[in-house]
């Protein structure tokens, strides 16, 4: 049994960053991990492990605005358009494969989840090859210091499951940045600063907050808001009060239990190891080990 674990999210979630730290947390538990990449527009240098399958060995962003003329947008539109044009190219690289975590770092590009048929193809694809594939959405945590860019990212998330169909993970990247302590002028980065109490509300979103608002105490305070967006909120509230489906995995990976609380998930979604037959002990009278002698 093969498993496809595709790592999707907005551009500078930490997308790269997290699926190299999953292979390598993989190899330290004696588990095979390889990465995959579906971005054509990826630098070489962006990478900690070398793809064993790279979409740039079939087409790249760049040779498609050069040749086509096509901006950013367009050329990576018309890069997925050619893979799915092209996926016997795919099935070919995938078929030396078994019993290994194929790591599938994916664009940025959010109207590639939400809007577009690509990925669903690519996941059904991924099906009928025998794959067992799940989804991993990710959300910096920065996105808690505006809670209308968080909600933001909330509904894209809901959509981008929406629209794959696939097992699905949220995750709430970059857990490093904020603080418990609001006191800490050394704690986190980049000024983020998140009570307990109130994080949890992110992680398990809390329609409430777009009601509320947080000072540097955590205490709630009254918010002016311009009455022409009641309604719009009002209606985003009552939209995920009504279908819960978003919540967050908190991701620290200066903090190796988180990414094992992470990968815990993942297995658990794909149903790791369930199908595995038991491996024979090493015999040492079989000549297993070779490098063993008697003393």
């Amino acid at each position: 049994m093969r498993y496809a674990v595709l790592v999707t999210g907005p551009a500078g979630a930490g997308k790269s960053t997290f699926s190299n730290a999953l292979i390598t947390h993989l190899h330290t538990s004696k588990r095979t991990g390889h990465l995959v990449n579906l971005d054509p527009a990826a630098a070489p240098d962006s990478f900690e492990y070398e793809p064993t399958i790279d979409i740039k060995d079939l087409i790249s962003l760049q040779d498609v605005m050069d040749e086509l003329e096509y901006g950013p947008n367009g050329g990576l539109v018309y890069c997925f358009e050619y893979l799915m044009q092209n996926m016997d190219w795919l099935e070919e690289e995938l078929g030396g494969y078994e019993d290994d975590y194929l790591i599938i770092d994916c664009p940025g590009q959010i109207e590639l989840y939400t809007h577009h048929p690509f990925l669903p193809s690519l996941v059904k694809h991924l099906n009928r090859l025998g794959l067992r594939v799940c989804a991993l959405y990710l959300v910096e945590s920065q996105f808690m210091e505006d809670k209308y860019k968080f909600f933001s990212g909330v509904l894209s998330a809901m959509s981008a499951m929406i629209n794959l169909e696939t097992p699905w993970i949220n995750i709430m990247s970059k857990m490093d940045l904020v603080t418990v302590n609001p006191d800490d002028p050394a704690g986190g980065r980049n000024g983020i600063r998140a009570k307990k109490d109130i994080a949890s509300r992110y992680l398990d979103p809390d329609p409430l907050l777009l009601a509320i608002t947080h000072g540097g105490s955590g205490k709630p305070q009254a918010e002016v808001r311009n009455p022409r967006f009641h309604a719009l909120n009002q209606a985003i509230v009552q939209l995920i009060e009504d279908h819960p489906l978003v919540s967050f995995l908190p991701l620290d990976l200066t903090q190796p239990d988180s990414i094992e609380t992470v990968l815990s998930h993942i297995d658990y979604t794909m149903q790791y190891g369930e199908d595995e037959e038991p491996k024979e002990p090493k015999d040492l009278d079989e000549g297993d080990f070779p490098d063993v002698r008697e003393t």
